[in-house]
């Protein structure tokens, strides 16, 4: 299904819930979404069953998961179709739902001696059983895309299980509640790549979404969004591009968020 016909079956379809996640930590309910004979499943998170967060004031959480969505649309394309509307419980983010490829994971927690080539170790730890272990994630084009775009929208939460690996072979991001924040929350399991230079398809994305800001985009992310959070956007994408590498992490924050998955 091309994007534009996924939104249009988002934002007018009929929603029928089916389940809940229940690991998530806000309301989260898996759905079938029908317009004019095409089916589709989706998630559905209703601002109603967001628990409030002391340190994200602003907004809702659908919001940024929207907001995030424009700004992933505008360049990167790492986020499955999203939209902000009514549904069965009010209103709340729908989005599409992506099926993945079983035990094809683009992240994972491994032993030592079985890191190959195709990986990057971000980390060494212990598994549960007082072995050596060590966090990778794949070296992969839409993961080195994913880790810029994390920068970029202030990703404060990106676990493993938030990196998806499409059946088609896509890579997508999701559960973006927690991004856009004005002051650096940066936690996120794609730190591989972390001081080495931007890929130029990297930087390609991000002068094309420094220039969608100036319009259109940026206007309409006021609508979920402060002035403040907008600007910010701006301005990490410029600190990015000046670099022209990977950020490390700077100690102030933790890097990775917890659990990692």
């Amino acid at each position: 299904m091309d994007t534009s016909a996924a939104l249009q079956l988002l934002e007018h379809g009929r929603i029928e819930v089916e389940g809940r996640l229940v690991d998530a930590s806000n309301a989260t309910l898996f759905c079938k979404i029908s317009l004019d004979g095409v089916d589709a499943q989706c998630v559905y998170k209703p601002v109603r069953g967001e628990r409030p967060l002391w340190d994200f004031p602003d907004g809702t959480l659908a919001g940024r998961e929207v907001a995030t969505y424009l700004i992933s649309a505008a360049s990167f394309g790492v986020v499955p179709p999203t939209v902000l509307r009514p549904g069965p419980f009010g209103s709340g983010m729908v989005q599409l739902w992506v099926d993945t490829r079983e035990e094809d994971e683009l992240v994972d927690i491994i032993s030592v001696d079985d890191v190959k080539p195709g990986w990057i170790p971000v980390f060494h730890a212990h598994d549960r059983f007082g072995d050596p272990a060590v966090l990778v994630h794949a070296d992969h084009p839409r993961i080195a895309e994913m880790s810029a775009f994390d920068v970029v929208v202030n990703n404060a939460d990106r676990k493993g299980g938030h990196v998806l690996h499409a059946l088609d072979g896509a890579v997508y991001g999701v559960d973006h509640g927690i991004c856009l924040h004005t002051e650096p929350k940066l936690r996120t399991v794609l730190w591989g790549w972390a001081r080495e230079p931007l890929p130029e398809q990297v930087v390609e994305s991000l002068r094309r979404l420094r220039s969608e800001l100036d319009g259109a985009l940026g206007e309409s992310l006021h609508d979920h969004l402060t002035r403040a959070e907008v600007r910010a956007v701006g301005e990490r994408t410029d600190k990015l591009l000046a670099a022209g590498v990977y950020p490390e992490p700077s100690g102030d924050w933790p890097a990775i968020p917890w659990p990692a998955f």
